[in-house]
């Protein structure tokens, strides 16, 4: 998940300013070379784990042999054991074919530039206005998870100094994001090729999102019979991340958005709304789709609800070009959003 988190400061705010009194925007903290080779780090790491993923992606299913079971420990390694086994016949896959390798570079370049305009967006946003926020954290997941990453996010340190500041950080980051993958998009679905007999994916159906749609529609692409390739599953992943970041909830990117557009309490409500609508989607698509999935998304916007919005330092209204920019957030959304985003076959 991609979003932006905004710390509390422990210190007593400010006077709010009077109604004409907008903050002026302070110049905000550069990195230090310190924080500049952690978050590399970072992101370096996420590029293998993502490298790795897409290799999984590209890879037909592999059958390691199955450890022998003989004792007690053999029984209490037997999963690290079969997990092992299996990374490794990705390794040696990988390593005999090397295009298989160039589609697992193609999957992580995608996604990361996906995430990193995402996370860029909101972090450039926060510079503009003088909040002090952190570089973004990427964070890597162990082999085997589907996308390679558990997302992306960057730390706010200050206070945020106006509504229309508010505004623009949290809607910068999910509308960079959505620009960034519309060609990654566009190239995935212009490539697609008919479903092998077997792929490491052959279990799972990837239900397409709006976008998609309107994409082959126009494209002449053929949605139904073809296999997921680097590019359309990078940038499948990153609409997914982005329809979740805008629900209107707590934190996320649209709960900064539904904070600024409407006021606090249409953002509570919005929020109740949001996470009762995706627990019963997470129902239903267990009961129609075989997939508990939406549970994840249910627990992560219940936990988002329990988070107290900070309210900026001044309330002043956002004017007419900002109405538009919501309308066309709105319709990211909508072209983002999957009900029910996989199908177990």
């Amino acid at each position: 998940m991609s979003e932006s988190v905004q710390s509390i400061p422990h210190f007593a705010p400010p006077p709010a300013p009077t109604p004409r009194e907008i903050p002026v925007p302070s110049r905000a903290a550069v990195p230090s070379v310190r924080e500049w080779i952690k978050h590399s780090a970072l992101f370096l790491l996420t590029f293998v784990t993502t490298t790795f993923a897409g290799v999984v992606i590209a890879s037909p299913n592999v059958s390691p042999k199955v450890p022998v079971l003989s004792g007690v420990f053999s029984y209490l390694l037997f999963v690290p054991d079969y997990y092992f086994r299996i990374v490794s016949e990705y390794f040696l896959v990988a390593a005999a074919d090397p295009t298989i390798l160039v589609q697992g570079l193609a999957f992580a370049v995608s996604l990361l530039t996906i995430l990193t305009a995402h996370e860029m967006g909101h972090y450039l946003a926060c510079r503009y206005y003088g909040v002090n926020a952190t570089l973004p954290f990427f964070i890597p997941a162990p082999p085997l998870f589907l996308a390679g990453t558990f997302g992306a996010f960057i730390k706010m340190k200050s206070p945020i100094p106006s509504r229309r500041a508010l505004f623009d950080i949290g809607l910068a980051g999910p509308l960079a994001g959505f620009v960034a993958l519309l060609p990654v998009a566009l190239i995935g679905i212009l490539t697609l090729e008919a479903a092998p007999s077997a792929t490491g994916l052959d279990l799972i159906i990837f239900n397409d999102p709006l976008l998609f749609r309107m994409i082959a529609k126009l494209t002449g692409g053929n949605l139904v019979e073809a296999a997921p390739n680097p590019y359309y599953m990078a940038a499948w992943i990153g609409l997914l991340v982005t329809s979740l970041n805008l629900m209107p909830v707590g934190q996320l990117d649209g709960g900064h958005g539904t904070f600024a557009v409407f006021g606090p309490p249409a953002h509570k409500i919005l929020g109740r709304l949001a996470f009762i609508t995706v627990a019963a989607l997470a129902l239903l698509g267990l009961l129609w789709h075989g997939s508990p999935s939406g549970f994840l998304y249910t627990i992560l916007l219940g936990i988002m609800l329990r988070v107290r919005h900070p309210a900026p330092q001044q309330m002043e209204p956002l004017g007419a070009w900002r109405v538009v920019v919501a309308i066309i957030t709105l319709i990211v959304f909508a072209l983002s959003f999957v009900p029910f985003p996989i199908t177990l076959t």
